[in-house]
């Protein structure tokens, strides 16, 4: 009977995860992983079939603490501005972790629809539905104002996990705001006209 793996898949996908959150994507080799586990890279390739199947599930790992981030809750505060403030705090205390997950580049170009539901998943469905019960919209508005208002605060997490740009809670919660409701009037009004 073969031994024992030392390290399950699990295991070796948070400590990967650890240097990813540490040192960015780049630090994540077969090499730097077996020294942090304290072993020699056998494991790793017994628990993977190779380095890109690790990444891939390291940033399934980074997008469930995304996700983590984006379920918190805040009182006296709108669901859908939760979830953006959430983003924002997320490239601020998670920048390796932010810039995984939204700014390497990827293989492909992907339209607004494809990263929607391949990047955002069940937190981007969670958001629409939030925007159409609480604003009254219907699917297709709910998404244009998503959209909109998703890439402005993208903007901002870019700019802070890239350490460009420092803003304060209020400054990023009245941006959110300020964009939120232009956007909102905008929609409403571009009805009212028909």
């Amino acid at each position: 009977m073969p031994p024992r793996a030392k390290y399950t898949r699990e295991e070796i996908t948070e400590i990967a995860l650890g240097i990813v959150a540490e040192s960015g994507v780049e630090s994540l080799n077969a090499r730097s992983l077996a020294e942090a586990m304290g072993t020699s890279t056998r494991p790793i390739f017994t628990a993977f079939k190779n380095m890109e199947e690790l990444e891939s599930t390291v940033r399934e790992s980074a997008m469930n603490v995304f996700g983590q981030f984006a379920e918190k809750e805040t009182p006296d505060m709108p669901a859908f501005k939760q979830v953006g403030i959430q983003m924002i705090t997320f490239a601020k205390e998670k920048p390796k972790l932010f810039r995984l997950l939204f700014m390497k580049e990827q293989a492909h170009t992907f339209d607004f629809e494809e990263m929607f539901s391949s990047m955002l998943g069940v937190t981007a469905d969670k958001c629409i539905e939030y925007i159409m019960n609480d604003y009254s919209l219907s699917k297709e508005d709910a998404m244009t104002l998503f959209r909109h208002v998703w890439i402005f605060t993208y903007g901002i997490g870019v700019l802070l996990s890239s350490n460009i740009c420092l803003f304060s809670e209020n400054e990023i919660s009245d941006m959110l705001s300020v964009q939120f409701r232009s956007m909102l009037i905008m929609i409403k009004s571009s009805h009212a006209a028909k």
